[in-house]
């Protein structure tokens, strides 16, 4: 298998000459394999014929006729339509896998094994494969439980705890639980590609939606573990910390993110009242805390005087964390003005890309490809493992490959 275009000048990717099988669909699974694919690996993604992965369908908006969620998540690949209920289909799955560094799947669990792609039968050709599966309950008990990011932020907790307080509870903005459990896969799988490259082993490996969550409430977890809280929403302040919080300035809403007595002291001197500092009741974090109320009336009043904009200057240059509540079009404009280019040239990977969001000195990731239409290299993909197949000869590649890992290479 071969990248679909040489790579541009430069260092090749991290991740040059691992092949992904992508059966992934939706959002956790192909935002994952989007990251290795940017940092050199060739991911060769697997779609139903006639209708592809799901969020082809998910609009508008749409871009060049495309669904932007798709192209938000697939570049830098190739799409191979399969009908896997067809014996053909199947086999042509089955030999890319035999060649593949990683298979990465989330279909509901038992899928893979009534295709014949199940780790424990795949591994028996290619001993040395990375198996990533992306469930939303576990594979055991909760596999009848269908992984819908809603679902999991309702089940998982994080509603509990997004919102005002009293209110429903709020789903975030965006499916953060998949985004969240592919980066958490894509960490997994770097450690078992190292693993391999030690032992020569393969391994599967599995990340749910749900344990993904968990681990990302970080301290709400901790609390509830070890201290026995069960925390509840409280809109826009901090359960720990204040003022960590919104505020209104003069013409719209700014933040405020304090997080020690130093930047306190600085923030009461900025606003002309430095006397709040050494008030018994806001003098040290867990003062404030317990007098959150008091605290936010003395500074909702003293804010409101002068714009968000002002106070972002002011207070920035003090060292007080604070900002104004952007839009995208806002936070875009900020990161490209700190020269952190969060764009992709169109002329790169189409319109519409996010960059990689990791900077690397030796290895910067590349974009060799927009998302791809549906099926765009099912030919081009088949004739290679044709080759390959011809190439390899009876014994097949796999036994090739089996002995390079187990020599550590």
């Amino acid at each position: 298998m071969h990248a679909q275009q040489p790579a541009p000048a430069g260092p090749a990717g991290a991740l040059s000459g691992i092949v992904v099988a992508d059966f992934g669909r939706v959002l956790a699974g192909p935002y994952m394999t989007m990251l290795l694919a940017d940092l050199g690996a060739e991911v060769v993604k697997i779609e139903r014929p006639g209708a592809g992965d799901d969020t082809r369908a998910w609009g508008p908006p749409f871009a060049d006729g495309q669904a932007t969620y798709f192209l938000g998540v697939n570049r830098n690949k190739r799409s191979v339509a399969l009908d896997l209920g067809d014996p053909a289909g199947l086999e042509a799955a089955r030999a890319l896998v035999d060649r593949a560094d990683v298979l990465v799947e989330n279909f509901r669990p038992g899928t893979m094994e009534r295709l014949g792609l199940g780790y424990e039968r795949v591994r028996k050709t290619n001993p040395g494969l990375v198996y990533c599966s992306v469930t939303g309950f576990g594979s055991a008990e909760g596999a009848a439980l269908p992984g819908y990011d809603l679902l999991v932020q309702a089940v998982g907790g994080l509603m509990s705890v997004t919102g005002e307080p009293g209110g429903p509870g709020t789903k975030a903005g965006v499916a953060l639980v998949d985004v969240i459990t592919g980066l958490h896969a894509g960490m997994g799988v770097l450690a078992a590609l190292r693993h391999r490259e030690r032992t020569g082993e393969g391994q599967r490996i599995e990340v749910s939606l749900l344990t993904s969550l968990l681990s990302a409430l970080t301290n709400q977890s901790a609390a509830h573990l070890a201290a026995g809280v069960v925390p509840r929403a409280l809109g826009n302040r901090h359960p720990s910390i204040t003022p960590y919080e919104v505020f209104e300035a003069s013409d719209r809403p700014l933040v405020l993110a304090v997080g020690n007595d130093r930047q306190f002291r600085a923030l009461c001197g900025r606003i002309g009242a430095p006397a709040l500092a050494d008030d018994p009741r806001f003098a040290t974090n867990t003062a404030r805390v317990a007098h959150r109320e008091e605290l936010g009336a003395e500074l909702s009043r003293r804010l409101a005087e002068r714009t968000a904009d002002a106070w972002f200057e002011e207070l920035t240059a003090a060292g007080v964390p604070c900002g104004p509540i952007n839009d995208l079009g806002g936070a875009f404009a900020l990161a490209e003005r700190l020269g952190l280019a969060p764009r992709v040239p169109a002329e790169a990977a189409g319109p519409g890309q996010v960059a990689h969001p990791v900077a690397f000195g030796a290895t910067p990731a590349a974009y060799r490809s927009a998302p791809p239409r549906l099926g765009e290299h099912t030919a081009e993909v088949l004739a290679e493992l044709a080759e390959l197949a011809e190439t390899a000869g009876p014994s097949g590649e796999g036994t090739e490959r089996s002995e390079e890992r187990t020599a550590g290479r």
